[in-house]
């Protein structure tokens, strides 16, 4: 998986989602989009980048991708994930 397309990828989503006014709306839809239309590989690959630094995130893809790592650990937590 290359990472660095995944990034650019990443931060487009977060480029169309920042047109809405609402900070948290935007982070709520690139990680709804993330989690909707890539495959798990894509999202398991996002996340190790994020884990590591995160370098070259937009502000909202790395909000976006913190949610998905906060999804998963809920999800670890109560058995499910």
């Amino acid at each position: 998986m290359d990472t660095e397309n995944l990034v650019k990828m990443a931060n487009n989503i977060g480029q169309f989602f920042s047109a809405e006014p609402e900070a948290e709306v935007a982070i709520a839809g690139v990680a709804d989009h993330l989690k909707r239309f890539w495959e798990l590989r894509m999202r398991l690959a996002i996340i190790k980048h994020y884990q590591s630094g995160g370098e070259g995130l937009s502000e909202i893809a790395h909000a976006a991708v913190a949610r998905l790592v906060a999804e998963q650990e809920k999800l670890s937590e109560a058995g499910n994930g």
